[in-house]
């Protein structure tokens, strides 16, 4: 049946369910940002889809969930006309050695998602999987079922899918839905996708901020071929290699709401701790720094629910590119 379908919210959720609502339906996207969304976390994100290293702080249920989503992402860039790298090389976990008590917590607490397991490794694996960090490093774990994609060119391929589909598009307005209809527009389904932009509206399960902090580089010294990640002592760091000799790299997260621009403290740790990985990121160029909140419930855990035609997706907190696939196809299956 073809339905005439709002997505409130053009963030990575709304994206996914815009792509796969369009197929079938009407489908008319709400933003209170413009199309750029510079403001959106999945477009801040490194796009890491890592269930087995997050499976060391979420359950088990979310990571098995996560490796769904990863065989599904394949399927969903293959129907957009713009090329999109997606990797699925593995993760290489790595520590120096005054950190090393610090690694080998992390591999105790990773749970075994089916048959995916880490592997230990020691510096000759090391060096056969990432040849420029040869030498530097003498154990480490690798996660071979992980992959990561890039963020930024997914949001511009998709985009221009859904705009070579004939989705209208209603940027910088902000809306109110009620009684199945948005700004007093009817609609037959309405897809909630606003993240931190519905907070004021999660009365019963409120939504809190958790900051994430990157920085991009441009580094043609250096070659690595997958995502790393680095323990540190106060968070883990991670470096993603993307198209173009570009990294992306990052804290995990940070417990604060505070959207303002990332401060010294920070971008010292992160870009000294991807020099201690590979000194060819000291004649790196910075392309730039950004932070990002993203939405999360108290337990941490992601929420499909429905009331009335409205369904909310919500609460992906550090596991968007993860997650995503998995709970907008759970949102659609809500669709009678």
């Amino acid at each position: 049946m073809f339905y005439n379908i709002a997505v409130v919210g053009f963030g990575l959720a709304g994206r996914l369910a815009a792509l796969e609502l369009s197929k079938l339906h009407h489908v008319t996207v709400f933003e209170a940002d413009d199309e750029h969304t510079q403001n959106s976390a999945g477009k801040v994100a490194a796009a890491m889809l890592a269930p087995l290293a997050e499976s060391v702080l979420c359950e088990a249920d979310l990571a098995l969930m996560g490796l769904d989503s990863m065989k599904r992402w394949p399927g969903i860039i293959a129907e957009l006309e713009s090329d999109v790298f997606f990797q699925q090389q593995g993760t290489l976990v790595i520590a120096h050695q005054q950190d090393k008590g610090d690694l080998q917590s992390f591999a105790q607490r990773i749970k075994p998602l089916a048959d995916h397991t880490a592997e230990h490794i020691n510096a000759q694996q090391i060096t056969k999987l990432e040849p420029e960090l040869a030498g530097r490093f003498n154990q480490g774990l690798f996660l071979p079922c992980e992959g990561q994609i890039d963020n930024q060119a997914f949001y511009k391929a998709s985009f221009a899918q859904l705009n070579k589909r004939k989705v209208k598009f209603v940027f910088n307005q902000r809306v109110t839905i009620s009684d199945n209809k948005i700004n007093n527009r009817p609609f037959d389904y309405i897809i909630d996708c606003r993240g931190l932009g519905a907070k004021n509206t999660q009365v019963d399960k409120p939504l809190r901020g958790v900051r994430g902090e990157v920085a991009r580089l441009y580094a043609p010294e250096v070659s690595l071929i997958r995502p790393v990640r680095l323990m540190h002592p106060r968070y883990p760091i991670y470096i993603a290699p993307k198209p173009n000799n570009e990294y992306v790299i990052g804290a995990t997260e940070i417990e604060s709401q505070d959207s303002g621009a990332a401060t010294v403290r920070s971008t010292l740790e992160l870009l000294s701790a991807a020099y201690t990985v590979h000194s060819g990121f000291a004649e790196a160029r910075l392309l730039n720094i950004q932070t990002g909140l993203r939405p999360a419930f108290s337990d941490n855990r992601p929420e499909v629910s429905k009331v009335g035609n409205v369904i909310s997706i919500n609460g992906l907190y550090r596991h968007g590119y993860m997650l995503a696939p998995a709970l907008v196809a759970q949102a659609v299956s809500r669709i009678e």
